[in-house]
């Protein structure tokens, strides 16, 4: 089992606006750098609560179709495609209405399974037979929890303030407290 990134998000969960306003920065000299901070921040959060924060399209691939598929990232929003080398080693797209989304809740993964009546077609016995691509992530930034808008915040902050790497021997972690923001929007295994 792999994932893979497709597509990158194209829009910022906090905008250059809002975080300057919370860093108290009027003029526009350091914006591309407030930009890019934004964005390692909204990196980290999605690392550290395994979720999608703006839209983006992922690729999980499998040797054989399980059960049901989990995509480990969410909000998941939309299947795009389902390929799968068949018997023959040709590569099929499943049609959409063999397959349904689950979205069981907001805290596990969310899943394919087939549609009713249906079963997972035969697959080749080979590496990465099977390709699933599906975008995850909010709508838009306006849908982003307000917990984790807060907390790409304050991770810009503390970079702005602190552009150097810290010195050997003085490891600190600048916003300890502010990692219970992202607390309960992590994804959960079974």
């Amino acid at each position: 089992m792999a994932l893979r990134l497709i597509t990158a998000p194209t829009a910022l969960a906090v905008s250059v606006a809002d975080a300057k306003a919370h860093l108290r920065v009027d003029g526009t000299d350091d914006d591309t750098l407030i930009s890019a901070m934004i964005t390692a921040a909204a990196e980290l959060a999605e690392q550290a609560t395994g979720r999608a924060l703006m839209p983006q399209t992922w690729e999980l691939t499998l040797d054989a179709f399980p059960a049901a598929l989990q995509l480990t990232r969410l909000p998941a929003a939309s299947v795009a495609s389902i390929t799968y080398a068949d018997s023959t080693g040709t590569i099929q797209t499943l049609p959409s209405n063999l397959y349904a989304l689950d979205n069981a809740d907001d805290f596990g993964f969310a899943s394919i399974v087939p549609a009713y009546a249906s079963s997972w077609p035969a697959t080749r016995d080979q590496i990465n037979a099977v390709a699933v691509r599906y975008v995850a992530g909010y709508a838009d930034a306006s849908h982003v929890p307000e917990s984790i808008k807060s907390w790409i915040k304050l991770m810009v902050g503390a970079m702005y303030e602190n552009r150097a790497a810290e010195e050997v021997g003085n490891v600190s972690h600048p916003l300890g407290f502010a990692d219970r923001l992202l607390d309960r929007y992590k994804v959960w295994s079974l």
